[in-house]
């Protein structure tokens, strides 16, 4: 066994090990922090593949920006872990029909019968001036164009739906209403001038 393969086994383990704690603690940010693990691990096998712009982009874009805002929202949320956890068990046969679904399918596209380096030849190793980052810009914006631009297109209509989510008007929802602050004039807008009858000794009878 060489150094890189044994290198790609212990970040396939560390990686399997925190996408498997992602989904089983019960405390959200212990989640999270283990989601940051599975990230740096998937970077690592990314770079044993030679996919240093894609290793770099996951880290410094979901590690150093997504994930810091998951846990901004985990705090600042009221999460009740009870019934999460109870609706976490009742999906469990669901999820696991679900994994077990995946892992097939994976097996037949990247299995060793179809995309083995038994089947087929060994990639030749890149030269030194090679850039992957031109290799990979070439070939998204030519050959994976439409399905590029189709993605853009969904991620733009779910910022839409999600910035729609967030500035409904709700009735018991409190907000400052800054143009009417705004137009406010000095006098009766602002001071109201309440007369009251002045105050009358009483006389106390013995």
């Amino acid at each position: 066994m060489t150094f890189e393969k044994f290198l790609f086994y212990v970040f396939a383990a560390m990686l399997l090990f925190a996408a498997t704690m992602v989904i089983t603690r019960r405390n959200p940010v212990h989640s999270a922090l283990f989601l940051v693990l599975a990230f740096f691990s998937s970077a690592g096998i990314w770079l044993l593949a030679e996919a240093e712009f894609l290793a770099i982009v996951l880290v410094l874009v979901y590690v150093g920006a997504v994930m810091v805002l998951f846990l901004f929202v985990v705090m600042m949320l009221d999460i009740d872990v009870a019934t999460m956890r109870a609706g976490f068990m009742r999906a469990l046969p669901v999820g696991l029909l679900i994994v077990a679904v995946m892992v097939v399918e994976m097996y037949m596209v990247v299995g060793p019968g179809t995309f083995g380096l038994d089947m087929v030849a060994a990639p030749t190793p890149a030269a030194a001036d090679y850039n992957n980052t031109a290799a990979l810009g070439s070939v998204l914006y030519t050959v994976y164009m439409y399905p590029f631009e189709i993605a853009a297109v969904i991620l733009l209509v779910a910022i839409i739906a999600a910035i729609g989510l967030t500035m409904r008007k709700r009735p018991e929802t409190k907000f400052q209403n800054q143009s009417e602050q705004v137009k406010i004039k000095k006098g009766p807008d602002r001071m109201r001038v309440i007369k009251m009858p002045s105050e009358q000794k009483m006389e106390i009878k013995r």
